[in-house]
């Protein structure tokens, strides 16, 4: 009798009432890590607090070359080394990214994968070739439809053997704003292995699963792309349908918890008096507008006070509050609004997915008197 793929690799389903997360989730919780939230302090998160989203293995790619084929429907097919890529001239964004998935774990029923509450995201600010740049001079061809990325991470998903693998539309590939970028530099050096050394995709506003790592393959191509992570997973589907594709990130703000945490529950507690609240807030579909605060579990609203956006439009924005906190228990939520009109739901539409769930953040505190 023969063994097959799906003996390792189940279909996607979503938990049962009450069952815990899995020894599975757990495990991937362990691979995967996001931002502790006091470090949205940072305008640019160190690289060790960036959160991580790996689906296979971390490629190995030290001492030996890497190149980066451009090919398909393209006038002057390439095979580029990283020491050409660097050789253009550097283009530096400061770019917010956020998992897909983050979120997930707060989702009735919850979907099965990695369990995000709400920590997937960061600010990079990474270096490197504009996309557009190097298609350019590749020359794309007419009746080009989507240009797929393939990176060096390979393994099996819902029995399905694979190079990780995303496209964008050609329009989006080779558009100047937001610019993608190939890039090879994270905060001022080298890419860590684990955000894509030697050489990764950063598409600002999109989702995380767009911002493919250790590329080493671009492809423009005639025909939609069908690839397992385009058409299978990263739709925002109820049940079996087609569903939407998964794109620009949601707008989102949150709060960077106040006061001291128990070390277990990691529950909050401040003292009474001035309490200064603050946080960050971002869109993908179009600047931050405004930012509402709330310390009464949602009945009123206030607007907190935003900073400049200081010139990087992909990128987080901090805002401020000052709260005055009285002995008792209190639920701090805070939500985002950008410019389109876009803004944070108070009750989450669920998806079998679990991606694009950008509900309003709720932080209980405990406020006790003074000593």
């Amino acid at each position: 009798m023969g063994h097959h793929l799906d003996e390792v690799s189940g279909p996607a389903r979503v938990a049962g009432p009450g069952e815990d997360i899995s020894r599975q989730e757990l495990a991937l919780a362990a691979r995967n890590h996001g931002l502790p939230l006091e470090a949205l302090r940072y305008d640019v998160t160190p690289p060790g607090l960036h959160y991580v989203q790996t689906h296979y293995d971390i490629p190995y790619a030290e001492g030996s070359p890497w190149t980066l084929s451009i090919g398909g429907r393209v006038r002057r097919p390439r095979v580029l080394g990283t020491a050409e890529l660097t050789s253009y001239p550097a283009v530096t964004r400061r770019v917010t990214m956020e998992c897909a998935g983050n979120g997930r774990a707060l989702l009735t029923p919850r979907p099965v994968s990695q369990p995000w509450l709400v920590e997937a995201v960061s600010t990079a600010e990474w270096t490197g070739v504009p996309l557009r740049v190097l298609l350019t001079e590749a020359g794309v061809g007419a009746g080009a439809v989507d240009v797929v990325f393939t990176g060096a991470d390979h393994g099996v998903e819902r029995g399905v053997e694979q190079d990780y693998q995303r496209a964008l539309p050609v329009a989006a590939a080779l558009g100047e704003d937001p610019e993608a970028l190939v890039a090879y530099a994270m905060n001022g050096g080298p890419l860590p292995p684990q955000h894509g050394f030697p050489l990764r995709l950063v598409v600002p506003g999109w989702y995380g699963m767009a911002q493919v790592k250790w590329l080493r393959g671009i492809t423009v191509i005639d025909i939609p792309f069908e690839g397992f992570q385009q058409v299978a997973a990263y739709r925002l589907r109820q049940d079996a349908e087609v569903g939407e594709p998964v794109t620009r990130i949601a707008p989102r703000a949150l709060l960077v918890p106040p006061g001291f945490p128990d070390f277990m529950s990691r529950a909050r507690v401040v003292r009474e008096g001035a309490v200064p609240l603050e946080g960050r807030a971002w869109s993908g579909w179009a600047p931050v507008a405004g930012v509402e605060v709330s310390t009464d579990g949602g009945r009123e609203w206030r607007e907190a006070e935003l900073e400049p956006v200081g010139g990087h439009r992909w990128a987080w924005r901090r805002w401020r509050f000052a709260w005055t906190a009285a002995p008792g228990q209190h639920t701090l939520s805070v939500r985002a609004t950008d410019a389109e009109g876009n803004t944070q739901p108070l009750r989450q539409p669920w998806n079998r997915g679990g991606f694009a769930n950008n509900l309003v953040q709720n932080v209980p505190v405990l406020c006790v008197e003074q000593d």
